[in-house]
């Protein structure tokens, strides 16, 4: 059965997109723990990161960091820090959290309410920032 990021990248459910090219899609968390928090996804569905194959592995964190500095851009936050849990969906993916401060938490526990005007705007002004 088909995991959420690849219904995502399918098109079968909707996502607020920041990048995509033939391999990867950064699209916002939809229970982010901050404004921003972006997840790098490989469109090849493998459940465990640390799977993926060398070259794989290696262009998605490559693609993440054009994403994290597209972040740093628009959002302007301290730096863009990166998580690599991958419990919540098994297909592998980087959390992308942007921090604003030194005494925020980046713990995927700690979600945080924004509004889906809000998420739209992120994306747009996120996306324009993306340099592929």
């Amino acid at each position: 059965m088909a995991t959420i990021f690849t219904k995502i990248i399918r098109g079968e459910i909707p996502c607020y997109k920041i990048a995509e090219n033939e391999m990867h899609i950064a699209f916002l968390d939809i229970n982010p723990v901050a404004e921003g928090h972006t997840l790098v996804v490989p469109k090849k569905e493998v459940d465990y990161l640390f799977d993926l194959p060398d070259p794989l592995l290696s262009s998605t964190m490559l693609f993440a960091k054009k994403v994290a500095l597209a972040l740093d851009k628009a959002l302007k936050p301290d730096r863009t820090g990166v998580v690599l849990d991958g419990r919540e969906v098994p297909h592998a993916h980087v959390h992308l959290v942007p921090i604003y401060s030194d005494s925020q938490s980046v713990s995927l526990g700690k979600k945080i309410e924004i509004s889906r005007e809000r998420m739209q705007e992120i994306a747009k002004i996120v996306s324009a920032e993306v340099e592929l």
